[in-house]
C-alpha cells in the first residue's frame, strides 16, 4: 500500500516562500547597486544572478531539508566569491541556513558548512592565484566566522531551554491530570462503596422485619432514602469537578473532619455503634488533608459494616504538633493472618502516602481490624 505526503496549504507554502523571493530580489538589485563602487571586482553578469539566486531560493526548503539547503547556500557562496564578485548581500543567504541548521540541532553540518566556506575561500584564492591576503585579514575572516557559529550555538541553546521548560511543563500537567484522576476515582470509590454497603445493611434489615414487624421497618426504608439522597449529592458533586472548563472556586464546601459527626450518626443507622475519641486540641487543617482524613474514617467504617460482623466501632483522633493520626477499631469476629487488602484498604494508603504519611492495617490481640493512618501536618 503506498502512500503520498499530502502538501502543504497554499497559505502556508506563499508564507514559507515569502522570505526566500524577498531575499533574491533584494539580493539582485543590492547587489547590482552595490558594484558600482567596486571598480576592482568582477563586473556583474548571469552567472552572479543565478548564485545569487541559487542561495537565496533555496531557503525555500530550509525548514524541510536544512542540510542540503545549508550547502546549497555553502556552494553558491564560495563560488561568488572565488569569482570576485562584488561585495553585497550574498551573505544573507548563507547565515541564514547556517544560523537555521544548528539552531534545529544539526550542529556538525552547520560548523562543517562554516569550515568548508573559510577553507575553501582562503585555500581557493591561494590556489588560483587570486590577490594574496595577508594574515591579518585571514585571521579577521576565521573570527567572523567563528563569532557566526557561536551565535547560533546560543541560539539552538536558547531553542533547547524553550523546548525542554515547555515539555516539563507538559509533563507537569499530564502528572497533575493523572493526580487528579486518581482523586476523583478515589472518591468515587468511597461514596459508592459507603452508602452502597449502608443501604445493603439497611436493605437486609427491611427485608427480615417486612414480615414479622411490619412497623419496624419503616427506620430501615428510611435510612436507606437517606443514604441515597446523600450519595446522589456527592456523586453530583463529583461528577460537576469533571465537568468543570476552568479553575473555578468549588460551589460547595469540602467534605472534611466537621462532618464526620454526621457520618456516624449515618453510620450507626446500619446498626453499628461508633465511639468518637478525640486527643488534643482539634484544629483547622489544610482542604487535602482534611478531605483525606475523613475519607480513610469513611472507607474504614465501611468496610466494618460490610466485612467485620461487628456490633460497635472506635474512632480515635489524635492531633498533634507534627502529624494527625486516625485510629479506627472494631469488635469483629476473631480472624486468623493478616487481613487481606482490596481497593478499600490500597486506597487508603493511596491517600495516606499520596500526603506523605502511613497507613497500616493490622489485627489486634483479639483478632479484630485495626486502622491507623499517619498524616504528617
Amino acid at each position: 500500500m503506498s502512500t503520498t505526503e499530502t502538501p502543504p496549504p497554499l497559505g502556508a507554502r506563499v508564507r514559507r516562500a515569502a522570505l526566500p523571493v524577498a531575499l533574491a530580489v533584494f539580493s539582485v538589485v543590492g547587489t547590482f547597486g552595490a558594484s558600482r563602487g567596486q571598480t576592482d571586482r568582477h563586473e556583474p553578469d548571469l552567472l552572479m544572478v543565478v548564485l545569487l539566486l541559487i542561495g537565496s531560493l533555496s531557503l525555500y526548503w530550509l525548514w524541510t531539508k536544512p542540510i542540503p539547503v545549508l550547502w546549497a547556500t555553502v556552494l553558491s557562496t564560495l563560488v561568488y566569491m572565488l569569482r570576485e564578485y562584488p561585495w553585497g548581500p550574498v551573505v544573507f543567504a548563507f547565515v541564514i541556513a547556517v544560523f537555521t541548521t544548528i539552531r534545529l540541532g544539526h550542529r556538525l553540518a552547520g560548523w562543517l558548512g562554516l569550515i568548508t566556506l573559510y577553507v575553501g575561500h582562503v585555500g581557493g584564492r591561494m590556489i588560483l592565484g587570486i590577490n594574496e591576503q595577508g594574515i591579518y585579514q585571514v585571521l579577521l575572516v576565521g573570527t567572523c566566522f567563528c563569532v557566526l557559529g557561536f551565535l547560533a550555538e546560543l541560539f539552538r541553546a536558547h531553542r533547547d531551554r524553550v523546548m525542554a521548560a515547555a515539555r516539563t511543563r507538559k509533563e507537569e500537567e499530564l502528572r497533575r491530570a493523572g493526580e487528579e484522576r486518581l482523586r476523583i476515582a478515589q472518591e468515587l470509590h468511597d461514596v459508592v462503596a459507603h452508602h452502597i454497603s449502608l443501604i445493603n445493611v439497611q436493605a437486609s434489615t427491611a427485608l427480615h422485619l417486612v414480615d414479622r414487624q411490619p412497623e419496624q421497618a419503616a427506620p430501615a426504608l428510611s435510612a436507606i432514602k437517606d443514604a441515597s439522597k446523600e450519595a446522589l449529592v456527592e456523586l453530583r458533586s463529583i461528577v460537576g469537578v469533571l465537568r468543570q472548563s476552568d479553575e473555578s472556586a468549588p460551589r460547595q464546601p469540602v467534605t472534611g473532619l466537621d462532618h464526620l459527626d454526621h457520618l456516624i450518626s449515618r453510620t450507626e443507622r446500619a446498626g453499628l455503634d461508633v465511639h468518637k475519641i478525640v486527643h488534643g486540641d482539634p484544629r483547622p487543617l489544610p482542604a487535602g488533608l482534611d478531605r483525606a482524613a475523613f475519607r480513610i474514617v469513611q472507607e474504614s467504617l465501611t468496610n466494618v459494616v460490610r466485612h467485620a460482623r461487628a456490633t460497635s466501632a472506635t474512632v480515635r483522633i489524635q492531633y498533634g504538633e507534627q502529624s494527625l493520626v486516625l485510629q479506627v477499631d472494631d469488635n469483629g469476629e476473631s480472624l486468623a493472618g493478616a487481613p487481606k487488602e482490596g481497593n478499600g484498604i490500597s486506597g487508603m494508603r493511596e491517600r495516606a502516602t499520596a500526603l506523605g504519611g502511613t497507613l497500616t492495617a493490622n489485627r489486634t490481640p483479639t483478632g479484630s481490624l485495626r486502622i491507623t493512618a499517619t498524616l504528617p501536618l
